[in-house]
């Protein structure tokens, strides 16, 4: 499997476009790891290494990545979205508490299957669901 800097080169490459050191340095502190991320807290995150990075980068290159498939949007909340990085990853579902953010990532067999029966009854080319369970986690559940 390519990795996703030579994913995201062969895309700009596509697109007519130049890549930069800046983007591929945004693009390796995204994987590098696999929590949810906002575009503040990339940003700070890059400010603590030392990258000279502005937000203006981050925030052109966000589209890029979502139309590469190499991110996708998590959940908006607090005014922003969150994204996270799905190359390489299987489909995943989220939970996700409405008192405490914390998020919880599932996969689910029987969704697929409706997927396929949604499909096949509306005569729908499905391609690929997103889905956000909300509600409260066990630790703050019992605080409601």
């Amino acid at each position: 499997m390519r990795s996703e800097i030579e994913v995201f080169r062969g895309f700009i490459r596509k697109k007519g476009l130049r890549n930069t050191p800046e983007r591929e340095t945004i693009i390796a502190e995204i994987f590098a790891t696999h929590d949810h991320f906002d575009v503040d807290e990339l940003y700070l995150r890059l400010r603590a290494q030392k990258k000279k990075i502005s937000k203006p980068s981050i925030y052109r290159l966000i589209p890029y990545l979502l139309e590469s498939g190499l991110i996708q949007e998590a959940y908006f909340e607090d005014g922003h979205w969150h994204y996270e990085h799905i190359y390489g990853h299987e489909h995943h579902c989220h939970l996700r508490c409405l008192k405490c953010g914390n998020t919880v990532e599932f996969q689910e067999k029987a969704l697929h299957k409706l997927e396929r029966k949604m499909a096949e009854k509306y005569d729908f080319l499905v391609k690929g669901h997103k889905l956000e369970v909300f509600g409260y986690c066990p630790k703050c559940k019992v605080h409601i």
